[in-house]
């Protein structure tokens, strides 16, 4: 077994990561006991990974021996676990679903014809903030954002609006990152297990309503040469089961992303006049970003991956052994819960010089990509877990950031300067900032 930290008996190691940043504390611990450790969680046996290259060897040659995940205790609401795409193992039901994913609902021809909604979305977002601009408004950026995106995945999955749904959705979301964050660690914690299953029963229910709804309206397409439309092919195929993993997932790891990369720019001025000049440079005064435009930004997608290293949206990833494994000579048992640090990858300093600098420059030097075999950059996951979204997530996350820049200037509410801005971090599954992002906008036109 790899090295770790003596297991008290019972509890086992859970007092070393009651922070509430576990990804910090595995960081440190990863220290003294090295990139391959040993906790134990309870009865539970876990595996830390905190460097690239045994990342590398456990998720390339052991993909299938990690595949699975270990169940939350909450996703098991309702059946949920034996039906979602990110909870059940690999079978069938499972590779029909990221089929349909990687085929269909995020396809390229199909994320084409959604642009213009997307459009239409970031557009209505320009309005809000300018009428904010207007009155001399602070606006919380997370959560125009979170509006924003969640306008955006509802035209895309559901082919309907929900902003009738808004704020139970965004209440009901929140609580269960903020709670399954918390247990995806140690899952023994009792006093969260009531509150955030009953959350995910609600969240479910919205779901269902949300579908029947739908199914009233009675506006499925009947162009069957194209397949129908993105709804119809969740209708027939995730029936009861992953809409709402597609819809979770977007929302809050889009939404995060954006709204630290924002902070990270106003918090370094200087980076911010540079991404500003390049949108100036390519589009001009009065044109708005648009999707097309993403390819010739080269220091905002420098920026979006920064802040994916930075800000890892889920800093750990969380796979399940099916099998007894050997990896860099150690052994990982069966039924061994294996958490692969890619916080702690992305703050390594053996990689990344001033890790825990905001340095946007480096990806334009290095030209890495979220696919880079050295897996010293991979927030979206590698293998058969990989994250099915990607292809949205680089077309949604530089047009938000690009249009915020593009269209307006920023500066901070209560008259705080740049480097007084809070850039704490706060966990709830994804990595959060601890204070919302309040923000003046000038409108540059």
């Amino acid at each position: 077994m790899p090295p770790g930290p003596y297991p008290y008996p019972i509890i086992g190691n859970i007092l070393e990561l009651l922070s509430h940043k576990p990804y910090e504390s595995l960081f440190h611990l990863s220290k003294t006991y090295g990139p391959i450790m040993s906790l134990k969680f309870g009865t539970l046996t876990a595996i830390v990974i905190s460097s690239p290259e045994i990342a590398k060897e456990a998720l390339t040659k052991h993909d299938l021996a990690f595949s699975n995940r270990q169940v939350l205790h909450i996703t098991t609401a309702l059946g949920h676990n034996k039906v979602s795409m990110v909870w059940s193992p690999v079978c069938d039901h499972w590779r029909t679903l990221r089929k349909l994913c990687s085929t269909n609902i995020f396809s390229p021809q199909r994320l084409e014809s959604t642009s213009k909604l997307r459009h239409k979305n970031v557009q209505e977002l320009v309005n809000f903030v300018g009428t904010c601009s207007t009155k001399g408004e602070a606006i919380d950026i997370g959560n125009v954002v979170f509006i924003t995106i969640m306008n955006s995945l509802s035209n895309t999955l559901f082919s309907m609006d929900l902003a009738h749904y808004l704020l139970v959705l965004q209440k009901l979301i929140e609580g269960i990152l903020d709670d399954a964050g918390k247990i995806n660690i140690v899952d023994l914690l009792q006093g969260l297990r009531g509150r955030c299953e009953e959350s995910f029963k609600r969240l479910l229910e919205v779901f269902n309503d949300i579908f029947e709804e739908r199914m009233r309206l009675k506006v499925l397409s009947s162009d069957k040469s194209s397949g129908g439309t993105c709804y119809d092919v969740l209708a027939r195929f995730f029936l009861g089961s992953s809409r709402s993993d597609l819809f979770i997932a977007g929302l809050e790891t889009t939404t995060s992303t954006v709204e630290w990369a924002m902070a990270e720019l106003v918090h370094n001025p200087k980076k911010m006049a540079k991404a500003k000049e390049e949108l100036l440079q390519i589009l001009g005064r009065d044109e708005n970003p648009k999707e097309s435009d993403i390819s010739k930004l080269p220091y905002l997608e420098a920026i979006v991956k920064e802040t994916f290293r930075l800000h890892t949206p889920i800093p750990i990833l969380f796979h399940k052994s099916n099998s007894n494994v050997e990896i860099n000579c150690f052994k990982v048992p069966k039924h061994a819960e294996v958490l692969v640090n890619l916080w702690a990858i992305g703050r390594n300093s053996s990689i990344w010089s001033n890790p825990n600098s905001f340095v946007p420059e480096r990806f334009q030097e290095w030209k890495m990509d979220t696919k880079d075999n050295k897996f010293e950059f991979i927030p979206f996951g590698v293998g058969r877990r990989m994250c099915p979204a990607i292809s949205l997530v680089h077309r949604i996350v530089p047009l938000i950031l690009a249009t915020l820049l593009h269209c307006f200037d920023w500066k901070i509410a209560d008259e705080k300067k740049p480097q007084e801005l809070d850039m704490r971090e706060e966990y709830g599954l994804t990595v959060r900032r601890a204070q919302p992002l309040l923000l003046i906008p000038i409108s540059t036109n």
